[in-house]
């Protein structure tokens, strides 16, 4: 059955913005996932709705810039770590645009919440965030790249990835600002599951940023 929601959530988003962009690029389209080509649990987006739903000003750039709260069931028992990655995969260049790459997540997580993704202490404890667990480079070079779809463009698709891991991240193997790369290298054979998410969104007019 989740495979059937997960495809029709897809089905929404391609029409949403006309069957753009570069989704045989995604994270979860990596070699490291050959064993698991589709998701094998759900996340939920309780601020936006089911995939395929659109954003609102609240989570977008020019809005609030809030990361969307996310849920998902009970963890496993073998599930040592999540492994989060958001990527827009309709915007003009070659390849997926990273918004949010994080690491380390504790397996007792069954959601996430935006107070998760505030950062602690940048001198002593560099790249570690209010909820446990540490950010990599993203295409904005923060904690996240809140969604600024460009006028004119259509809709983009912001997908979110939650992926399980059998075994923690070796840490030591990589850069203090942890990449793409490097964090694609150190889940090759960790992955359990995978759930993803795709919220799509337009241009949206700073004249209805909500007052507060």
């Amino acid at each position: 059955m989740h495979y059937i929601q997960y495809g029709i959530g897809c089905l929404l988003s391609l029409l949403l913005t006309g069957a753009k962009g570069h989704e045989d690029k995604l994270f979860t389209r990596g070699p490291a996932f050959s064993a698991y080509p589709y998701p094998t649990f759900f996340i939920e987006c309780p601020e936006i709705g089911a995939s395929g739903s659109r954003m609102d000003i609240a989570h977008v750039y020019d809005g609030s810039g809030y990361f969307p709260e996310l849920r998902w069931p009970i963890t496993t028992p073998d599930t040592q770590e999540y492994v989060l990655v958001c990527e827009d995969p309709d915007e003009l260049l070659a390849a997926p645009v990273i918004h949010g790459i994080y690491y380390g997540i504790p397996p007792v997580f069954i959601g996430l919440h935006r107070s998760d993704f505030i950062e602690v202490d940048s001198r002593n404890d560099p790249y570690r965030l209010r909820g446990g667990f540490k950010y990599g480079a993203n295409s904005g070079g923060g904690v996240y790249l809140a969604p600024q779809p460009a006028r004119g463009q259509g809709p983009h698709r912001y997908f979110f990835e939650l992926i399980a891991l059998n075994h923690t991240i070796d840490q030591s193997k990589l850069s203090p600002m942890a990449t793409f790369d490097e964090i694609a290298r150190q889940i090759e054979g960790k992955i359990i599951g995978w759930a993803p998410i795709s919220v799509p969104s337009d241009y949206l007019e700073t004249i209805a940023r909500p007052s507060g």
